[in-house]
């Protein structure tokens, strides 16, 4: 059925009043993850006249996107579920507003609340054909994360056939979560999306960042944004650097991301690394940088490999999840852990001419803008929405 008379369905007059396509996102928490910015941009986006009411719950607090919520004037609920003493009051609270709501969609963001959303939808007398599970990663080793997380990755398998679909940002998201006994009636792609007015090359911000970090203009910047997290695998990318500050001089190491000012760093490189910890100015920094690598063990589609791209910035990715089909021609691809592999790879974009770069980094934004800009995606959001919340009303409503 089209968009158009879908919204004209849903958005029928009832005897108790307009239905408003009105969409429920949950969420583990609201820190500085790729989860958490996706989400950000979708809830926050324009989308127009039509536009769905959409309201954000938190299972933790508002981390540092409950301000910019509000400020778009967001709903926001934030249960401060902190352990297992307060996981049933948060529960029971969840599923009372979901019952007060009424929402057409349900759609929960990452494991925890995957499973939590399902509950309090059960509890809520919330029809399962209304929830939308949205897996935001590929291939995890979940021996490096908590009990409660492998049990609950275990669970949301067995659960998987309830809700009405299971959304992945990356085809091997689909391919790892089937691995694991993933078994839902439908799955959805539904890639990261990229603002290009805010993912871009600036000039003036260029020379304002590295004057601020100190660089001379001859020095070439290679950075890292990823928080402190086994998957992402910083030391691959510290050996790399280790290797690298021996032979070429002009090179500049830059870690940004939540831990990333308490790594410990190679004795040798100790000088050539800039650790910026987690910044919320990110949009801001690469447009001081040069060159942008994930080192990742695994991955599904990286956001911040998007937004270097977008900013006009060559990348140099492992091939794991999305990155390599990402970056596609203008970026170099090497394995995972290896950390010879990953060296040699910067030490060959890095001996490029700057016109070379340069022509990388252009073709990497035309091709988020071509694939990935946030009207594109959101729309696919939209239309999901859409389509769910017009699959369980579609025997209420009498046919136009």
């Amino acid at each position: 059925m089209p968009e158009n008379a879908m919204a004209a369905r849903l958005n029928k007059p009832k005897e108790s009043g307009p239905r408003v396509l009105t969409v429920v996102h949950l969420i583990t928490g609201l820190s500085g993850g790729g989860a958490e910015r996706m989400l950000a941009r979708i809830a926050t986006y324009a989308y127009g006249p039509d536009a769905p009411r959409q309201i954000v719950i938190s299972l933790m607090d508002e981390g540092i996107y409950g301000l910019a919520f509000r400020s778009a004037g967001i709903e926001l609920h934030c249960l401060n579920m902190r352990n297992g003493l307060s996981f049933f009051p948060a529960l029971l609270r969840l599923a009372a507003i979901l019952r007060s709501l009424k929402p057409s969609v349900l759609m929960t963001w990452l494991y925890h609340a995957d499973l939590v959303g399902t509950l309090a939808a059960v509890i809520a007398g919330m029809s399962m054909r209304r929830v939308i599970w949205n897996v935001r990663c590929a291939d995890m080793n979940l021996t490096h994360y908590a009990f409660t997380t492998r049990m609950a990755t275990a669970l949301l398998a067995r659960l998987s056939r309830f809700p009405a679909s299971v959304a992945v940002n990356s085809k091997a998201g689909q391919r790892a979560h089937t691995k694991m006994g993933y078994r839902p009636k439908k799955w959805i792609y539904l890639p990261n999306g990229f603002d290009l007015d805010v993912w871009r090359p600036d000039e003036g911000d260029r020379e304002a960042v590295r004057s601020e970090l100190k660089l001379a203009d001859d020095i070439l910047t290679v950075a890292m944004i990823a928080r402190v997290d086994p998957q992402k695998d910083h030391g691959t990318f510290l050996a790399a650097a280790r290797q690298l500050v021996l032979r070429h001089h002009n090179l500049q190491f830059v870690l940004i991301g939540k831990g990333t000012e308490a790594l410990e760093l190679p004795e040798l490189a100790a000088g050539r690394i800039i650790a910026l910890g987690e910044r919320h100015d990110v949009h801001r920094l690469l447009r001081g940088l040069d060159i942008v690598v994930l080192s990742s063990m695994t991955e599904g589609f990286p956001n911040v490999i998007g937004e270097a791209m977008a900013s006009a910035l060559p990348c140099i990715v492992t091939d794991v999840g999305e990155s390599a089909e990402l970056v596609a021609e203008t970026g170099i691809v090497t394995p995972a852990k290896d950390p010879d592999a990953l060296a040699e790879a910067i030490a060959n974009m890095a001996s490029e001419s700057f016109s070379v770069r340069e022509s990388r980094g252009a073709q990497a934004r035309e091709r988020i803008q071509a694939n990935f800009s946030i009207d594109r995606i959101a729309n696919l959001y939209r239309v999901t929405w859409l389509s769910i919340a017009e699959s369980a009303v579609r025997l209420q409503l009498p046919e136009q």
